[in-house]
């Protein structure tokens, strides 16, 4: 029988501190929605003390997901710890995750600390957060650059506290697969109590080699990986969840585990991820992107149809991935729409069918042809949790090389049910559409980033837009679909205004 790998999924936390890659609290448990869904053994939601919002979201998370373990990251200083706590106070398998740097760099520059203080702060620490859950895990961060024998003394001292998962993770992706299964392999010859704790492993990629790390670690006795969809998170990011998952998999013949997760979720997870973010999927990659399960090759087209194993050493339909185009159009009625989002797996209540319903019928009449990505765009599109304080309701877009863009659009307050109307210039149709919509939000936004890209095929294909603007010093994401990109474009940057205003809301609660 193989044995089990446990799955602990950091994309709300590790993976949420990528550049660009921040989520709101609606947004972070629509994604933790989706990663229970995939079936995650531990769900990592945030760093409570780190922020009110990474507070929130952590005990939101832990509210709503009652099947996965729920982890809070702390240092090991009471205050960390019991923030962390009350955080989780609600999960129904609470974790409590804390952690110090063991490296002498980081000890000498960092902490200033001495290895003696290190250590006993190391046991402080587990010993308090013992006191709240029995599931404590204790993380040595930058474990892959400090000295072994320390490294081992502290591993020892904290599972003598309590720890029930050890986790040595290579903080900076400076290690490579043969060192890292050297520094397993000597923790649990030389650690004495090393079986009374589960070993866990967290790798970053900055050296590529953060999925070979934790295969390598797994083969020499690690039963723990940390990892994020799409392999988000700081600089380079982390090790890739599905391209771990369907390396077990596919290789079970030399790595015979087993994992939880169920694999149909990894597309839909991957772009959950991206549709949230607006980080978009590069289209080689791994198991998820666009071209993964594509051939263009003469040879490899004619051994496909032959065979799929000539050249697929997995199938689309293992990891999510719908292939084939549907046949519906404008006369198609509501039964039909949600018969198809079923076969997707997309279960609708009446008013959501509703809804997407009325998107559908309007995209039907741009659309000859209407393709399971465009379902899809319906859904991530018509479905947002953030109420919309501003509606677009028309817009008009001038430019062309003899004369200065121009925009005219028309807006909805939903606060007093009130429509405005004004005008903007800029040195395109979408700059002079925003500059229209700043004027009457009186809300005046940096764009940071603008992404556009075709989500179905054709020359009537729907365009997704994403942006990423910047209000009072605080960035926010945005995103619409649309087969006019000027449409999507105003879509999105109120999308974006629709936030602000929200967490401005909110903080006005608050206090």
């Amino acid at each position: 029988m193989s044995e089990r790998v446990a799955i602990f999924d950091t994309t709300l936390r590790d993976g949420e501190q990528s550049p660009g890659c921040s989520m709101n609290l609606e947004e972070k448990l629509r994604m933790a929605r989706q990663l229970d869904a995939l079936g995650v053994d531990v769900l990592e939601a945030g760093f409570p003390v780190a922020s009110d919002d990474d507070f929130a979201a952590v005990r939101e998370v832990a509210k709503i997901c009652r099947r996965p373990v729920i982890a809070a990251l702390c240092r090991t200083t009471p205050q960390d710890i019991e923030r962390s706590w009350e955080a989780l106070a609600d999960a129904a398998h609470p974790r409590i995750h804390t952690f110090i740097a063991t490296s002498d760099i980081h000890l000498q520059y960092k902490l200033q600390k001495t290895r003696e203080e290190v250590l006993e702060m190391a046991r402080s620490g587990v010993r308090l957060a013992k006191s709240f859950t029995n599931d404590v895990e204790f993380s040595a961060e930058d474990a892959t650059r400090s000295d072994l024998d320390y490294l081992c003394q502290v591993i020892e001292a904290v599972i003598e506290e309590g720890a029930t998962v050890v986790n040595i993770p290579d903080t900076v992706g400076y290690t490579i697969p043969s060192e890292y299964t050297h520094i397993i392999e000597t923790l649990r010859q030389r650690v004495r109590n090393i079986d009374q704790a589960v070993i866990s492993v967290h790798c970053h990629n900055d050296l590529g080699l953060a999925v070979a790390n934790s295969l390598a670690a797994i083969a020499a006795g690690a039963r723990q990986i940390e990892c994020t969809i799409n392999g988000i998170g700081e600089r380079a990011g982390n090790a890739s969840l599905e391209e771990l998952v369907m390396a077990l998999r596919v290789r079970r013949d030399l790595m015979p585990f087993e994992s939880g997760i169920v694999t149909e979720e990894l597309y839909r997870s991957s772009q959950t991820l991206s549709n949230i973010t607006g980080v978009l999927v590069q289209p080689n990659k791994a198991v998820v992107g666009k071209n993964a399960f594509a051939h263009e090759a003469g040879i490899h087209q004619h051994g496909v149809l032959r065979n799929r194993l000539t050249y697929e050493i997995m199938t689309p339909e293992s990891v999510g991935v719908k292939t084939n185009s549907i046949v519906l159009g404008k006369h198609s009625g509501r039964h039909a729409l949600g018969k198809k989002y079923e076969e997707m797996g997309y279960t609708l209540g009446r008013p959501e069918l509703d809804k997407a319903y009325k998107l559908f019928t309007k995209l039907a009449d741009q659309k000859k042809e209407i393709f399971e990505e465009d379902l899809v765009a319906i859904l991530q599109d018509g479905f947002a949790q953030i109420p919309e304080r501003y509606k677009l309701r028309a817009l008009e877009a001038k430019a062309g090389t003899a004369i200065n863009a121009s925009a005219t659009v028309t807006i909805l307050d939903t606060t007093n049910d009130q429509e405005s109307t004004g005008t903007g210039t800029g040195d395109g149709p979408v700059n002079a559409v925003i500059e229209a919509i700043d004027r009457m939000t009186d809300l005046t936004g940096t764009l940071l980033d603008f992404n556009v890209r075709s989500i179905t095929r054709g020359t009537d294909a729907v365009g997704e837009v994403f942006v990423h603007v910047e209000f009072g010093g605080t960035s926010y994401t945005g995103k619409a679909a649309s087969t006019d990109i000027i449409d999507a474009s105003a879509r999105a940057y109120l999308n974006a205004v629709n936030k602000a205003c929200y967490a401005r809301e909110r903080s006005r609660s608050a206090a």
